[in-house]
This record gives C-alpha cells, sequence and structure tokens, in this order.
C-alpha cells in the first residue's frame, strides 16, 4: 500500500507523506512483550509428575524435562519457557489446574522478560 502512494502521480503530498506514513507505522509496531513461565521446587510434588508437566504442557522431550526438573530440584526454580501474555498465562492456569487435580502443591508463575 505505501508504494502504491507513493508511485501515485498529481498527489501534491506525494513522496513526503509517503515517508511520514512508514516512519508512523514503525513507531507502533513493537514488539509485545515477552513473559517467562517458571516451575517453582517444593517438598511434595513427585519428580515423576514434574516431568509429566513438562512434557504434557510444554512440548518436551523426556531428556529435556527431566534436566529442567533437576534444575528446579537444585536451584529452587527453573524458566520452563518464554511465550506471549496469553501463551504464558494459559500455561500457568493449565499447569496449576493440573496438579491441583492431582492433589500435588506444585506452583507455576509467570513474569514479564526483562
Amino acid at each position: 500500500m505505501v508504494t502504491h502512494i507513493h508511485t501515485m502521480t498529481g498527489s501534491p503530498e506525494g513522496p513526503g507523506n509517503d515517508s511520514s506514513i512508514m516512519t508512523k507505522t514503525k513507531a507502533k509496531t513493537q514488539r509485545p512483550p515477552l513473559y517467562k513461565v517458571m516451575l517453582l521446587n517444593d517438598d511434595y510434588t513427585p519428580m515423576e509428575f514434574v516431568v509429566h508437566v513438562l512434557e504434557r504442557f510444554f512440548g518436551l522431550s523426556h531428556a529435556q524435562s527431566f534436566e529442567i526438573m533437576l534444575t528446579v530440584h537444585k536451584k529452587g526454580l527453573a524458566v520452563v519457557g518464554v511465550f506471549s501474555h496469553e501463551v504464558a498465562e494459559t500455561k500457568v492456569a493449565q499447569v496449576m489446574d493440573f496438579a491441583r487435580r492431582h492433589q500435588h502443591p506444585l506452583q507455576c508463575t509467570m513474569e514479564k522478560e526483562e
């Protein structure tokens, strides 16, 4: 569309108007903020359950899930993935609901990526 405006003949604002449209468009298209989804360690949730959650809700392989589970266990938390706000919120809700239904106190949180 911008190219079309630029090539129109007889328009008094022609190229000048064209570049101001492009500048405004570029200023508006900022990347939306991303959110880190994290799992927190607790003393009750079985390791196998954490691995299952990572495979099921984050599409990770068994090996990847096992590594992240160990990180959560050793360091107290681990970032599982980085997503748009809506996707992160959905993942947190799914994990928390699944954990509650299986009577595990597993905590899943999200925070804005800096």
